[in-house]
């Protein structure tokens, strides 16, 4: 059974850092590229960002595009999220979602964790 479980959420004041986690099983997690998408109160699912299966071809999103960098180790079999210069506007639950390729051109994501809540505010 695919598990994505997702932490390292919380409250941080604008200008602040976080670094996202999301610990992956029942799947071959180097085989697959990974996504990170979130969602605002009241707004729909937008993607944040790619990596590829080996972690060598990344994309973002143009509004975290220089702020936010996702990596992977598939030793850990985790997948990271490491978020500056905090905003309010990024404020949302934040989850991993597996693609169905190893590439992460042409991603479509078959699984989703429940996420976890970011709170930008002073």
């Amino acid at each position: 059974e695919v598990q994505l479980v997702e932490s390292g959420g919380g409250l941080v004041q604008p200008g602040g850092s976080l670094r996202l986690s999301c610990a992956a099983s029942g799947f071959t997690f180097s085989n697959y590229a990974m996504s990170w998408v979130r969602q605002a109160p009241g707004k729909g699912l937008e993607w944040v960002s790619r990596i590829n299966f080996v972690g060598s071809s990344t994309n973002y999103a143009d509004s975290v595009k220089g702020r936010f960098t996702i990596s992977r180790d598939n030793a850990k079999n985790t997948l990271y999220l490491q978020m500056n210069s905090l905003k309010p506007e990024d404020t949302g639950v934040y989850s991993c979602a597996k693609c169905q390729t190893a590439s992460a051109r042409g991603c479509q994501e078959d699984y989703w964790g429940k996420g976890t809540l970011v709170t930008v505010s002073s």
